[in-house]
């Protein structure tokens, strides 16, 4: 039973690591932009299929087509943001929530027309393919593949926002974007690479899931529900909170399919609620 429980344990983190990708990406946008974008599920749809098109149908090898999927979302994260959402700044963040809705519906659309509405997955590519023995059973490669890379993610992250001198400019335009164009930051400047960065990281979660997740339409609004899940049991805009929130709903919806599947979602919103009964700010605080 004790191998069971641990295992299970194991195929949570593993789950964690695409939520962490995307909410990583959702906490860095509203953490410096103040914007909840709702199309980043959508985002992590589009990477996802851009991927299977370019791995699964043209054959590339699987890491060209996963840095191909980021350049082109990057792409449309940039668009977005350049000709949409950078005239609403100085409105209400009302007006916001309702554009990056319209995207959902106009992105969700756009796969059905161009890829179709049948559930797509590529094979695992062959280097790796595979399990090992992990608690005397069979643990896949390739989901000790997906827990490196958000480990690695993470310590990126942390890197590029605390040692280097485009992180420092990030976070002090994040803190006081008048202070910051006062000092000489291009602001919209730097709102554009951020929008973009974090489009990335929604890329890389639904590039790193075709293999072994199912791209359908419609993944991205089931991707954002928990997103957002997470960055509030974290807290708003912080990114050691999403990724301690990726961590708890990953694990609990693991844990939740094995014990109670029938109440899985039941106890991850319970979770939500009880933080925001008695910490509304999040585990570690909201940014904003």
């Amino acid at each position: 039973m004790m191998n069971t429980v641990l295992y299970q344990g194991l195929v949570g983190i593993s789950l964690a690591m695409y939520l962490w990708l995307i909410s990583a990406g959702l906490t860095i946008i509203f953490g410096v932009l103040g914007v909840l974008n709702f199309a980043h599920g959508s985002l992590f749809m589009l990477g996802a299929y851009i991927a299977y098109t370019l791995y699964g149908m043209v054959g590339l090898p699987f890491g060209a087509a996963v840095l191909l999927s980021l350049a082109v979302v990057g792409a449309v994260g940039f668009a977005m943001e350049r000709f949409f959402l950078r005239p609403l700044y100085h409105v209400d963040e009302a007006y916001q929530l309702l554009l990056t809705f319209g995207f959902v519906l106009v992105l969700d659309d756009a796969v059905k027309i161009l890829w179709g509405g049948v559930f797509k997955i590529p094979p695992i590519p062959a280097f790796l393919d595979g399990a090992w023995r992990v608690f005397g059973r069979p643990f896949p490669v390739y989901n000790v593949f997906l827990i490196t890379v958000g480990l690695l993610v993470g310590v990126v992250l942390w890197f590029l926002f605390e040692r280097t001198w485009w992180g420092r400019i990030v976070r002090a335009t994040a803190s006081d974007r008048e202070m910051a164009a006062a000092l000489g930051v291009h602001v919209p400047r730097v709102f554009s690479s951020v929008f973009v960065f974090g489009a990335m990281l929604a890329a890389l979660g639904g590039a790193l899931g075709t293999p072994v997740r199912v791209v359908a339409p419609g993944i991205g609004s089931a991707m954002i529900i928990q997103a957002f899940i997470i960055t509030v049991i974290g807290g708003l805009g912080n990114l050691k909170g999403a990724f301690v929130g990726s961590l708890i709903v990953g694990v609990l919806s693991a844990y939740g399919t094995l014990f109670f599947p029938v109440f899985e979602l039941f106890f991850i919103f319970v979770i939500m609620a009880v933080v925001l009964l008695v910490r509304p700010q999040g585990l570690f605080g909201a940014t904003r």
